[in-house]
């Protein structure tokens, strides 16, 4: 089919839908697909996808498992 050909039966079928949650999915997806792909990443897109005990957990094995530096030693 030709894109304008796919875009007419697309809408044909939405408004055959009575379904309110695949409304709304289908608004999701479209609102996703809007977004820019590349977007410069910070550290509170991250806030909240680790709880406090896994950073701690986190932190006490990168203080067992770290090398202790000692500046003497490449002298």
């Amino acid at each position: 089919m030709h894109t304008i050909e796919r875009k007419i039966h697309l809408i044909e079928e939405v408004l055959k839908i009575d379904n309110e949650s695949i409304l709304q999915a289908l608004e999701v997806a479209l609102e996703k697909s809007k977004k820019p792909k590349n977007k410069k990443r910070s550290i509170y897109d991250f806030v909240g996808v680790i709880t406090n005990e896994e950073a701690k957990q986190m932190k006490k094995a990168i203080k067992e498992t770290a090398e202790t530096i000692n500046a003497d030693d490449w002298k």
